[in-house]
């Protein structure tokens, strides 16, 4: 009987270290597959990235070129009125033009002439115009002015349309090559940061096209769906997690408003069309009308956080105020709603992300259109960032590419700010219960 007893003592003793090295093994391999999913996902996030930065970088500079102008009065004010009015009407691109001319005087033909021209942009006589109204004392006299490259010959000196191809597969013929050429050798040609990237708006020529009005109507139209939606969503949660009765009515709000967030934004674009500009005839492509619609779209999240935040209190806190006096209104200003601030800021500041980030809804309320001018207030006609994207996503140039890459590194700089400025002020403010 002993030497059974023992016998099986062993063998018990021999399975259950088979199977603790069983676990101990599927342990390992579970550990294993979650580095290996997180090596995956994070390399697909560093190849988007990657991809979209490397497209997107060279958008922040600029190719320009050095041409002595001379701001000809005969041209400028050839009658000698001294009328700023109608200087800002003069031939500012017949300047350009007699500029190119002296530096390639064997230059003749009409269609040579075009050619020539075409090295510079046609937004550059705007340029001096600005410098002749900034400085009257320019006229008369000879300057020498960097002006901006055309988009193709910018392209051309960033590499990204390439020389060694017959002419007729690229937009840069060989003459306006050897001619930009000649002005490399003399020092006249340069790169240098696109400011004008940053302080303008929209543009047909991309050498001209910029964010700034796309960013400026993203922060009208934020603030139009912060304005909207914070205290709404605030004040609806806290009703419905400290005041409301649980019956069927509330469990039905409860129920729409938990759906309301799983539905797709474009709905809520039917529903702003529907509402704000076929019924009321608010104005179309304006941030408040976006922003109206996207606070719509947020209001979901914002009470979903906040409820979840407000539950996160504990009942001692609660009992405690009362205990001393406190109505149950001061219960929870002064107290509950307190203590669920860090919870109820980090929500806000996730829907407001994802309302940053959304194009649909903004698509269908007219924000698509072309606006050149910066936006003035929550009214004027406007566009966002995610719009201006899709916009110039879709333009055939090959200059405009670049630009949406570099606009999508803007835009993706304000989300990660924004995730972010929510991850701190939930590790600030947190409290452990």
């Amino acid at each position: 009987m002993t030497e059974f007893a023992e016998s099986r003592g062993h063998v018990g003793t021999n399975d259950g270290a088979a199977r603790r090295a069983r676990r101990h093994a599927a342990e390992r391999r579970f550990r294993l597959y979650g580095i290996l999913a997180i090596v995956v996902a994070v390399s697909f996030l560093v190849l988007l990235l990657g991809s979209i930065a490397v497209q997107g970088y060279t958008a922040f500079t600029a190719t320009q070129i050095r041409l002595d102008v001379t701001f000809e009065p005969e041209v400028i004010d050839p009658e000698g009125t001294g009328d700023p009015e109608l200087w800002a009407g003069a031939d500012y691109g017949a300047l350009i033009r007699h500029s190119l001319g002296a530096r390639f005087p064997g230059v003749r033909e009409p269609e040579e002439v075009r050619a020539l021209m075409a090295l510079i942009s046609s937004g550059a006589r705007f340029d001096l115009r600005d410098m002749v109204l900034d400085d009257p004392g320019l006229i008369g006299t000879t300057r020498s002015v960097w002006l901006p490259a055309a988009a193709d010959i910018d392209m051309l000196v960033k590499g990204i349309t390439p020389r060694d191809v017959p002419e007729d597969a690229r937009r840069v013929k060989d003459n306006q090559i050897a001619w930009l050429d000649a002005l490399v050798a003399e020092g006249a040609v340069k790169r240098a940061l696109h400011l004008r990237f940053f302080t303008a708006g929209d543009s047909r020529t991309p050498e001209r096209a910029g964010i700034w009005g796309a960013i400026v109507g993203s922060f009208y139209t934020m603030m139009v769906t912060l304005a909207l939606a914070f205290p709404i969503g605030v004040l609806t949660a806290v009703y419905l997690e400290e005041f409301a009765p649980k019956n069927r009515w509330t469990d039905l709000v409860e129920i729409n408003i938990n759906n309301l967030a799983a539905v797709p934004s474009i709905v809520f674009g039917l529903l702003g069309l529907a509402v704000f500009l076929n019924v009321y005839h608010l104005p179309r492509s304006a941030p408040v009308v976006g922003g109206m619609t996207l606070a719509l779209m947020t209001l979901p999240t914002i009470i979903i956080a906040t409820r979840s935040a407000l539950a996160a209190v504990p009942p001692s806190l609660r009992e405690a105020a009362l205990a001393i006096g406190a109505s149950p209104l001061q219960v929870v200003m002064h107290h509950t709603l307190p203590a669920a601030m860090p919870g109820v800021l980090t929500g806000t500041i996730i829907g407001m992300a994802r309302a940053l980030g959304e194009t649909a809804p903004l698509l269908m309320i007219g924000m698509v259109a072309f606006i050149a001018d910066i936006p003035g207030g929550p009214s004027d006609p406007a566009t966002v960032l995610p719009v201006q994207v899709f916009l110039w996503a879709g333009s055939p140039e090959r200059a405009f590419a670049e630009k949406t890459a570099a606009a999508t590194l803007v835009l993706l700089v304000f989300l990660i700010a924004m995730n972010g400025l929510a991850v701190y002020l939930r590790k600030k403010f947190e409290k452990r219960w």
